[in-house]
Formats: C-alpha cells, structure tokens, sequence
C-alpha cells in the first residue's frame, strides 16, 4: 500500500520499491491519480505529492540523480547523472508539481464533463437530421427534432456553466481556447438550426450542419491535443 502522499520519499509516495521498472512506476502512478481523483474523494494537494513523486521517478535522469543522492537503501552506488545534467531546485520542482496539479484538476472537473456533453449533442446530430429528412413538414417530426434542439440547449448551458466554474490553468491556455471556441460553434449551429425550423430556410440548416461538423473535427483535434497534454 502507497505511504502517505505528503511523504517527501517519492518511492513511498508512489508505493513502489526502489528496483521498480520504469513501468512499474508509471502503473503505479495512473493508479494512485485515478484513486484520489476529485471526483472520487481526493483532493488537489494529494494530486500535486503524486505529481512531485512522478516528476522525479518518471524522468531518468532525475531518477538516477536522486538515487544517487539520498540514502543508501534509496540506490547507493548508482551511477552517477550524466555530465551536464539539469538539476532542478526543491522549489522550482514544487511550483512544477503544483501547475500540473492544477491543470489535472482542470481537466478532471471542466473539460472532461465538457467534452461529454458536446459528444452528446455533436454526435447525435445526424440521427436526429436524418429522421426529419424523411419529410420536414411533417409536424411530429419536426416536433422531435425541435425537442433535440432544446435537450441540446439545455447540455449547453451546462457546458457554459462548468466553463466558467474554474479558471483555465496558464499552462493550457491556448488549449482551454480551443474549448471555448468548440463550445461558441456548437452554440451557433443551434441557433442557426433553430432557425431553420422557424421558416424552413435551407441556408440556415446548411450553415448548422457546417458548424457541426466543424465542431466535430476540433472536438476530434482536441482530443489529440489533450493526449500531449498528459500528466
């Protein structure tokens, strides 16, 4: 079982001997981030140690530097780090810990439950356009399709509200950016969808359908970028 979180041995921390793979480590890891995720009870300050833990035992070099240095029973006699290896200070690696804290937290408690719910309305989208395809004055399904734009609605005021719940960390600016812009398309395209049953304009219909589908794409894009974003 993993020694307390706010240990300063990162081996202890992580619950992990100190002959463990680079593998065993990153299980041990993912594990131990999943088991204290906010969502599950834990809390931020738990998340920031098992980043602190990981930043030392994640990296090599840093790794071997540390081995070197602590006590015997933590690798007395490893090698020693390699020549002109970047140390990095107790203070600078806290700071270090305490952003990819926070930005996990971010991405735990706004944008994953973002990303779902625009899924659920981006991806449902088709289904719904198809079935009102078969006759769009007929008035029980144009009744239907209203009814999804309004359950669509309502997931996007949610989206705004998780949006605005926690400030974007600055590391991911650019990504929390790309959010936003995702979440303006898909709240454009059903205005302009809305529209489109107000009047029958086909330009309406045309230009939400395009919006989607854009949205589509950067959705796809940002999941890409959240990927390099991993901690």
């Amino acid at each position: 079982m993993a020694a307390s979180p706010t240990s300063a041995n990162p081996y202890a921390v992580l619950g992990v001997g100190v002959q463990a793979s680079a593998a065993e480590i990153k299980a041990a890891y993912r594990q131990l981030v999943k088991q204290h995720h906010p969502d599950a009870g834990g809390d931020a300050a738990t998340i920031v140690a098992l980043n602190a833990a990981w930043e030392v035992l994640g990296d090599h070099e840093r790794r071997r530097l540390y081995d070197s240095t602590h006590s015997p029973a933590l690798g007395d006699g490893g090698p020693p780090p390699a020549r002109g290896a970047r140390v990095q200070t107790p203070a600078a690696g806290s700071r270090g810990a305490a952003r990819d804290g926070e930005l996990l937290v971010w991405l735990q408690r706004v944008y994953a439950p973002i990303d779902r719910l625009l899924g659920q309305v981006i991806l449902a989208f088709p289904a719904e356009l198809r079935a009102l395809a078969a006759d769009p004055y007929d008035d029980v399904l144009m009744e239907a399709f209203c009814a999804f734009l309004e359950q669509s609605k309502a997931k996007l005021d949610r989206v705004q509200t998780l949006y605005r719940s926690m400030a974007c960390p600055s590391a991911a600016k650019g990504f929390g950016l790309s959010l936003y812009h995702c979440l303006s398309q898909v709240e454009d395209a059903l205005a302009e969808l809305e529209r489109y049953t107000l009047g029958y304009v086909d330009s309406y219909l045309h230009d939400g359908r395009e919006m989607l589908r854009e949205a589509k794409q950067r959705r796809s894009l940002m999941k890409e970028e959240r990927r390099r974003l991993d901690l």
